[in-house]
């Protein structure tokens, strides 16, 4: 979308060349591309990150670099309101997180990042603005790089939205799956198609170094680096960043990993995930436990943002995970999602809010499910924690207004109305729920859910049999959604349409 040009100096000024671009023998070095998020009221979050060789470790020497960058309000780069130079090194990858402050609201910004004589492609980005008339919202989740293609993507930048939101599974920690195509038995006598369309580039990943390449092969991809070009994102991790649903202190396989190696791997996940997300904090250490700052809020127009972490603080997953009936310790009161201080900093901000939308970008379902007549439930959704819930809901009840949840996770789109009391349509209606596809991730257990929408009349939408995105816009008075769909996720060109649209209003 964006044309590239070779930045010459303004005025007199040669050509700007630092020493260290001379050292890398000619290879490009803004190979992952660029990325803006954070996005405020006056500026954001810029990136970028020096990878001549971005498969093994990034390919730069050890040391400082100095990277320049400019921010315009064109795209041909002419009027300059930022020009200067900013310092990266090897201990966080080369990567580049570059605060602009003092820039209007609700402006569109372009900027480039400058090394030696190379130059990045030109991205687009843009300020908020709590009296816009309308926000544009894309919201993914879900990218395994070996079960599809960045059609979605691809679509995504040409629609051009104000805001990404991305609520988790960025990337995938396994290993290397064998190419090809089987059909699967997916229950009923029913089989489904399911694709291994290119590979990760190591077994499962534990290390920094592993983190690292892993974030770098999924930003190779052209149509995911388009997406991060043409607007800013608003990102969280669910829990492949990291390890299959891994729960606060506690990973997939705690018999597998003492305490303090999950920690070192969690720091590991998490300071890869910074090297290569627009965010502005890098995580911590202390007394032997990693953190990262993720959740936070953002006005856009008529929607008031409300980003979550459902990971770093929640309770382990009760009943031993997996899908099936609440047993006595799901049902705990004082089970937590978000831990004590994000669920007080979420109430708070829900209760004074001025928005006439309160966007709720949570990374795993909110709404109930039945997988059968019975209560089988998932237990890593808010149906494992229904005490959380239920604080929450009575929350929303108490007067919020219009709470719209944007979730991804289940790689099924899915459209619902939540009532304060699960299952129970006559108690208090508290918002709704909006669930875009996957990406490109495969979803093995859509029939089962399918089979069940009659035990689940609450939803109005559902469709896990395609990959995708939600595209939302909202207005002072309805938030319509749009269901994109991907008609071949095996296919980079693929065709991208839209399954169906709902206006929260008719809901």
């Amino acid at each position: 979308m964006f044309s590239r040009r070779l930045f010459l100096a303004s005025t007199s000024a040669a050509l700007w060349l630092p020493k260290m671009a001379y050292a890398q023998g000619g290879k490009p070095h803004f190979t992952l591309g660029v990325a803006s998020g954070t996005p405020k009221l006056d500026g954001f979050i810029l990136w970028t990150r020096l990878a001549p060789d971005p498969l093994n470790g990034g390919g730069m020497p050890a040391g400082i670099a100095e990277i320049r960058v400019r921010v315009c309000t064109d795209e041909a780069m002419r009027n300059t309101v930022r020009d200067e130079i900013v310092r990266t090194s090897d201990e966080d990858a080369h990567s580049v997180h570059y605060k602009v402050t003092g820039l209007k609201p609700g402006r569109e910004y372009f900027y480039q990042f400058y090394y030696g004589d190379e130059e990045s492609v030109i991205g687009r980005t843009r300020t908020t603005d709590p009296n816009a008339p309308e926000a544009r919202v894309a919201l993914a989740s879900c990218q395994h790089y070996e079960t599809g293609y960045y059609a979605a993507y691809r679509d995504m930048a040409e629609w051009v939205p104000d805001c990404v939101i991305h609520t988790g599974d960025y990337i995938y920690e396994g290993g290397i799956s064998a190419l090809g195509a089987q059909m699967r038995d997916v229950g009923g006598g029913e089989r489904r198609l399911f694709e291994i369309v290119r590979q990760h580039n190591s077994n499962e990943i534990t290390t920094l170094w592993d983190y690292r390449n892993r974030h770098a092969l999924y930003r190779s991809d052209p149509h995911l680096q388009a997406a991060h070009a043409v607007a800013p994102w608003i990102v969280a991790m669910d829990d492949h960043e990291v390890d299959n649903n891994w729960a606060s202190d506690t990973p997939q396989d705690p018999e597998k990993q003492t305490p303090l190696e999950f920690q070192i791997r969690r720091y590991a996940a998490f300071k890869a995930y910074y090297e290569h997300m627009p965010i502005e904090a890098p995580p911590t250490f202390h007394k032997m436990r990693a953190t990262l700052q993720l959740y936070g809020k953002y006005h856009m127009g008529p929607a008031l943002i409300h980003l979550l972490d459902t990971r770093q603080f929640r309770s382990d997953q009760p009943c031993g995970d997996g899908r099936k009936p609440l047993c006595d310790e799901a049902l705990d009161p004082e089970r937590t999602m978000m831990g004590a201080a994000q669920e007080a900093w979420l109430t708070n901000s829900l209760k004074t809010s001025p928005a006439p939308f309160n966007v709720i970008a949570t990374q795993v379902w909110y709404t109930p499910y039945r997988y059968t007549e019975a209560p089988v439930t998932n237990m890593d959704s808010w149906d494992g924690y229904p005490a959380a819930r239920k604080r929450l809901s009575e929350t929303l009840a108490d007067g919020v207004s219009n709470p719209v949840f944007l979730t991804g996770d289940w790689h099924t789109a899915m459209a619902s109305t939540v009532y304060e009391t699960p299952f129970d349509q006559t108690s208090r209606r508290v918002g709704h729920e909006l669930v875009g596809s996957s990406i490109s991730s495969s979803c093995p257990w859509a029939r089962d859910m399918e089979i069940v929408r009659d035990a689940n009349p609450h939803v109005s939408y559902l469709n896990g049999k395609k990959r995708g995105y939600l595209r939302a816009t909202f207005t002072k008075d309805n938030c319509q959604a749009e269901f994109r769909i991907v008609e071949d996720s095996g296919r980079p060109d693929s065709l991208v349409t839209t399954d169906t649209e709902v206006r929260t209003k008719d809901m």
